[in-house]
């Protein structure tokens, strides 16, 4: 039997292991898949995306940084009230390998502060600044209860790559459980909303299903 592609996920584990598959159900008739969206909230493109998101009925996770989520208040929660996920993408986006410990838990944790302070929620999925990782930041995230998220389908929206060329890339290369990087926090002329507007129809035409990353971790 061919099996589809797994996903791996940096995650915690009892021995500290880094790295986890996603069982690939290659037999299912539904192909999940998981929009992310990094560095935000941003006042115009975060709620942009949103009323994409909410066009086509679809829930994501956003990895908010602290010091975004306290400077624009009230968006984070609205990211809740539309039934988004919230995880945590430190507090300053430091390079997270080349902290100490100490440092490094302190941008976790106030993070999270800054989030449960505006929403009284807790956050438990925690996604590195680059995707960087070292010992260190696997223990910190273990000891403080968060499941580490990387990525599987980067869209360089970051780079300002056209929405075009990512649409192209998301919509020739999907696969069931995959997890798309994109960001709600670019400088001007960002290409994220219309990729958005591009390639979602697409995807569901395709037999997509978007979910949050919760609810992928479920069918691990």
């Amino acid at each position: 039997m061919t099996m589809k592609r797994c996903i791996l996920l940096i995650c915690t584990c009892a021995l500290l292991t880094p790295i986890f598959s996603l069982s690939c159900y290659a037999n299912s008739p539904i192909k999940r898949i998981a929009l992310t969206f990094d560095d935000g909230p941003h006042p115009r493109q975060t709620a942009q995306i949103m009323d994409v998101l909410d066009k086509y009925d679809i829930k994501a996770t956003f990895f908010v940084i602290g010091i975004n989520v306290k400077t624009y208040p009230g968006i984070v929660g609205e990211e809740l009230k539309r039934g988004h996920e919230v995880g945590n993408h430190t507090y300053t986006h430091p390079h997270a390998a080349n902290l100490g410990r100490e440092a490094l838990e302190a941008q976790i944790l106030d993070c999270e502060k800054a989030v449960f302070s505006q929403t009284g929620q807790a956050i438990h999925l925690f996604r590195p600044p680059e995707g960087a990782i070292n010992s260190e930041l696997r223990q910190a995230i273990h000891e403080n209860g968060y499941t580490n998220v990387l990525w599987t389908l980067d869209t360089r929206d970051w780079a300002h790559t056209p929405p075009e060329q990512i649409a192209a890339m998301i919509t020739e290369n999907a696969k069931n459980s995959d997890i798309i990087l994109m960001h709600d926090y670019i400088g001007a002329n960002s290409p994220t909303v219309k990729a958005l507007e591009l390639f979602i129809p697409i995807l569901l035409e395709q037999g997509f299903t978007f979910v949050t990353i919760s609810e992928l971790l479920k069918y691990r």
